[in-house]
């Protein structure tokens, strides 16, 4: 019997197929979602395909966020909501009045990428301007928070990215866009001095990605353990941990 052969696969891409193939599937679900054709993303994404573990957090500096004040013009509201919130972009657009409490101070949601119940503390800047926008705007609780300065409708996800951009060229700031704020709100929660689980908690993401993604990238964390280990308080000082004796074997 002639022994079957079979071609050879051309286009597996190194083994990465599968992650690479998911990737496109998970971007054309988000252009789905983005343009409210689909209720959620089904396809959950860990990272990006073959990304280095050095690649980390990108939070804008304390002089960044400085300039990009100086520069908000219509995109105020946008810029604090990001800033003091973490929302993913697609969060930050879909946002509606309903699930902001004024009275608790508090926005409760569901997140778009997991579908985790977030409760997140009204910063006092970000709820001044939410009072102020509801109030000029006398809306109802299913309009969205955010919109277009241009057109006056709600914003989307890609004029969303689009505007961020631009905020970051009006305050000379190169690679500003949406996420970096997520970045700024997560790296701020550890400098202060929150607790992984606790970030996780605020951001509606997994206590691992926040080890992953944020904690490597903050020097704060890094000068605090080091503190604690010349502190000069561990076991040698202690001596909580004797060294074990030696015991003779029992005379048979």
């Amino acid at each position: 019997m002639a022994r079957r052969t079979y071609p050879k696969k051309k286009f597996a891409r190194g083994a990465t197929s599968v992650a690479l193939d998911a990737a496109i599937l998970h971007r054309a679900f988000s252009f789905a979602l983005e343009n409210e054709m689909v209720l959620r993303n089904p396809v959950r994404m860990e990272g990006k395909p073959g990304a280095e573990p050095t690649r980390g957090a990108q939070p804008f500096s304390g002089e960044e966020l400085k300039m990009m004040r100086q520069h908000t013009g219509e995109d105020l509201l946008t810029f604090l909501l990001l800033r003091h919130t973490g929302f993913r972009g697609s969060d930050a657009v879909q946002l509606t009045w309903a699930v902001v409490h004024f009275d608790r101070r508090e926005i409760e949601r569901v997140t778009q990428k997991r579908r985790k119940l977030v409760v997140l503390p009204i910063h006092t800047e970000l709820m001044f301007a939410l009072e102020t926008e509801h109030a000029r705007r006398n809306l109802l609780p299913s309009e969205r928070a955010l919109l277009n300065p241009n057109t006056k409708e709600p914003l989307r996800r890609p004029r969303l990215y689009a505007r961020i951009q631009a905020l970051g060229a009006r305050a000379g700031i190169v690679h500003a866009h949406p996420h970096r704020f997520r970045d700024t709100f997560a790296v701020d929660l550890l400098c202060a001095g929150a607790g992984v689980y606790g970030v996780a908690r605020m951001l509606g993401d997994t206590v691992g990605t926040v080890e992953r993604h944020y904690a490597p990238f903050v020097p704060a964390l890094r000068e605090r353990v080091r503190r604690i280990m010349e502190a000069g308080s561990g076991l040698e000082s202690t001596g909580l941990i004797s060294t074990p004796q030696q015991t003779k074997p029992p005379v048979q």
